[in-house]
């Protein structure tokens, strides 16, 4: 067991493979691969990206942009040329899949021009699709602010591009505003995805 928890790969591996097998006991046990069935797979894609983004969003802002101050600077380095890079790869395309499976989510529920209208073309007399598009509007500034802001600052304040100390200093300010701006928008967005779906079901 130890040999297989040693290797992150194996480890992801396996838990998919173990998914993959109660989504097969879902299937068995429901009969029918209809949209329904595809609801609950998109879902499940929809939270999983989901974690890994905001996950990440919070490790930025709670963990690592606090703490960079008290590092001393030969250490710096480890963080802003290994840790940072990485974290930054999987947040960004985690946030590209959470915002894809949500659209697809919205579209095969059947409410994704409601949503987008946050309610207009129903006359704003459904709440369920006025406050899941408030979300998904939500949701959709922070992924645009990942890979238009956060992403591009970030690679010329880690030095993935070549940039003088100052245009570096000013790359870094950006890239933590709008990780902030994401912060503050992260709270209200998970109250609409959250409370919608037991609200409203």
């Amino acid at each position: 067991m130890a040999g297989l928890l040693a290797n992150l790969r194996n480890t992801v591996i396996v838990s998919f493979v173990l998914a993959l097998i109660i989504i097969a006991g879902y299937f068995m046990h429901y009969g029918s691969a209809d949209a329904i069935f595809w609801q609950a797979v998109f879902r499940w894609l929809h939270v999983l990206a989901g974690i890994m983004w905001i996950g990440l969003l919070y490790y930025f802002n709670f963990v690592q942009i606090p703490t960079m101050p008290k590092i001393p600077a030969e250490l710096k380095p480890g963080v802003s040329k290994f840790i940072a890079p990485e974290a930054l790869f999987w947040f960004r395309w985690a946030a590209l899949v959470t915002w894809v499976m949500g659209i697809i989510l919205a579209f095969d529920r059947g409410y994704l021009l409601q949503a987008i209208t946050l309610g207009a073309t129903e006359g704003f007399k459904v709440p369920q699709h006025s406050f899941i598009g408030l979300g998904m509007w939500l949701a959709t500034i922070m992924f645009f602010n990942v890979w238009a802001f956060i992403w591009p600052a970030q690679k010329i304040a880690l030095g993935l591009v070549e940039a003088d100390a100052d245009a570096k200093a000013a790359a870094a300010r950006k890239a933590m505003l709008f990780s902030r701006t994401n912060t503050l928008l992260s709270i209200p967005m998970l109250v609409t995805m959250t409370m919608n779906q037991t609200i409203f079901g």
